[in-house]
Parts: structure tokens; C-alpha cells; sequence
């Protein structure tokens, strides 16, 4: 009777123990799932399921399914969820810190990106931790450029416009050029231009072929503005409840999704443009006149970073310009 029990009793503790070795996470995004950085981070959370046996498993809810693109940071710092995906630039007047990269015309091109990247990782960490959080990985967004559904030949033409805001950064252009800010995140953005809510606005090819703009939309100026980085960020508690080897796979797998992320983007942007091509958008170089007003917009606010950042932000400024 007792040899019974105990055949029955040890399957059941040796699957309460591979019960509880398992680990769940779930982990919000703001984009669609065919978008090149959701399809990064599902290739990122299979790579730790397979390198840590399945004992981590992080569910990816692409698309704000889970929390909309504003709530996810604080929705990882709380631990409703353990790990997600952010737009830095959005939590620029938490921390103009977070911020940096959206400054226009700092940063134009990939390499670039990646030098302000790296120069400003350690402060954006430091931040993060004092909140119970740290960055795994981050990648850049393809330049962004001008979406309008009216042709714009200067500055002064972008005066009323409906311009959509998804950061503090893009609600400061409006402000200098006297567009009317209107926030509207990425996955409201298609049935906005539909409703007249927004008109024209500043965003990556990516995002505009995801949403669909080429439908209400016929212009886009390759401006090469700025190349804002999203970052995925794990609750500290979690991260440290992991076993060494789990961390390990994770610190591993970020570091590989990085490197495959920044390449995707790269290799992605001149499709994105071609694509919006095939769909009948006009791809257009800015004229002399507007891509000069734009610069004009970008020091003023690169002033302004500076002056909110105080002597961290000057010294990221700094490390950034030495070549």
C-alpha cells in the first residue's frame, strides 16, 4: 500500500518541480506583428526558449494588445508585466535623458545613431535602474521623414496643419512650426488620417507601411530627421528571481537580437520606401528651403535638450561628437 502511494506520489512532486522551474513572462509591444521590431523580439523570445530548455517563456503581445505604447514602461516597473518594449523618446519629459535621440538632425544616419547610442546607454541605464528596471537591448527605427497630405515646400506651409504627436519631441516641431499637435499612437494612427483627426506628421517609413498611410496619404519627404530607438527593458526583480544560467541565455539572446535588430532596420528602411512607392505614395527629396527651416527647428531644439539635460546631457552631446 505505502510502495503505491509513493509511486504515485513521486510523479506528481517531479512535475510540481518542472512546474515551478518554468518561468512565464509576458512582454507588450506597441507594434503589428509583421513589423521588423516585433518580428526581432518573437525571434528574441524563441532564441530564450531554446537556449534556457524552455525553462523561461516570454509571451510577446504585439500591437498594444496588452498595455497601450505610454503604459508599458510603467507596467514593467510595476511588475504587471516583466518585461516589454518602449519608445525611448516617449519618456522625454519623465527624463530628457530619454530623449536624446529624438533631437532632429543629431543623429541622421545608422552609423550615427549607433555612436549616440552608445554614448548615451550608460545614463539611460542609470535612470532605469533607480526605477527598478534595466535595458536589455535597444534598436533604432529606420530616419523619419514628413508624411503630408498636401505638398510642403517650407516651414512656413506646415502653419495649421493637424500634425500628429506620438513624444514630446514631435509635439515641439509642431510647436515651432506652428502645426497643431494631436497625440495619436501607431496603432490608431490609420483610422486617424481616415477621420481628418491628422493630416501630415513625422515617422519612419516603417511605421507608415504598417499603418497603411499610403491609403489617405500621397507624400513622403525623406528628411533623414532623427533615428529614435526603441529598447526592451526587464523589471530588475525578475531579471535577478532567474536562475544564473537563464540570465545568461537572456543576456545572450539581447545581445544577438541587437546586432539582428539594427541590421533588419538598415536593410529594411530602402524597402519600406520602395514599397510606399509601389503603392502610389510620391517619395520625395525636401526642397533647400524646408530641409534648412527643419535644421533651423533642430538646433533650437538641440539648445533646448541641453538646457533641460543640464551637464549629463551635455556630456552625452559631447562623447557623441568625438569622432
Amino acid at each position: 500500500m505505502r510502495l503505491s502511494k509513493l509511486a504515485f506520489t513521486l510523479p506528481l512532486i517531479a512535475f510540481a518541480a518542472a512546474a515551478h522551474a518554468q518561468v512565464k513572462w509576458d512582454m507588450p509591444t506597441a507594434y503589428p506583428s509583421n513589423n521588423f521590431h516585433t518580428e526581432n523580439v518573437q525571434q528574441f523570445a524563441a532564441d530564450v526558449d531554446a537556449a534556457t530548455g524552455g525553462k523561461l517563456k516570454i509571451t510577446v503581445h504585439s500591437n498594444a494588445s496588452l498595455f497601450k505604447a505610454p503604459e508599458i514602461k510603467r507596467a514593467v516597473q510595476g511588475g504587471q508585466a516583466q518585461i516589454g518594449e518602449i519608445l525611448l523618446a516617449n519618456f522625454e519629459n519623465e527624463n530628457p535623458l530619454y530623449g536624446v535621440d529624438g533631437i532632429p538632425f543629431l543623429a541622421t544616419s545608422y552609423a550615427d545613431s549607433l555612436r549616440l547610442y552608445k554614448a548615451s546607454k550608460k545614463a539611460q541605464n542609470d535612470l532605469l535602474a533607480k526605477q527598478g528596471m534595466m535595458m536589455l537591448f535597444a534598436v533604432a527605427w529606420p530616419p523619419q521623414g514628413i508624411y503630408s497630405k498636401k505638398t510642403i515646400e517650407s516651414a512656413a506651409e506646415m502653419k495649421g496643419l493637424k500634425w500628429r504627436a506620438y513624444s514630446p519631441s514631435t509635439s515641439r516641431i509642431a510647436e515651432l512650426v506652428g502645426a497643431q499637435p494631436v497625440t495619436v499612437q501607431a496603432s490608431e494612427l490609420s483610422q486617424a488620417l481616415a477621420t481628418g483627426v491628422v493630416e501630415s506628421f513625422m515617422t519612419s517609413g516603417s511605421t507608415g507601411y504598417d499603418s497603411k498611410v499610403y491609403e489617405q496619404v500621397k507624400n513622403f519627404y525623406d528628411t533623414q530627421a532623427w533615428l529614435p530607438k526603441n529598447a526592451v527593458i526587464v523589471n530588475k526583480k525578475a531579471f535577478d528571481a532567474l536562475d544564473k544560467p537563464s540570465q545568461d541565455a537572456l543576456m545572450k539572446a539581447a545581445e544577438t537580437a541587437e546586432t539582428r535588430g539594427w541590421k533588419l532596420s538598415e536593410e529594411k528602411n530602402q524597402w519600406y520606401l520602395n514599397a510606399l512607392k509601389e503603392k502610389g505614395m510620391n517619395i520625395l527629396k525636401p526642397s533647400d528651403k524646408l530641409q534648412a527651416d527643419l535644421k533651423q527647428v533642430g538646433q533650437t531644439m538641440q539648445a533646448d535638450w541641453v538646457k533641460k539635460a543640464g551637464a549629463e546631457g551635455q556630456a552625452i552631446i559631447d562623447a557623441y561628437n568625438k569622432k
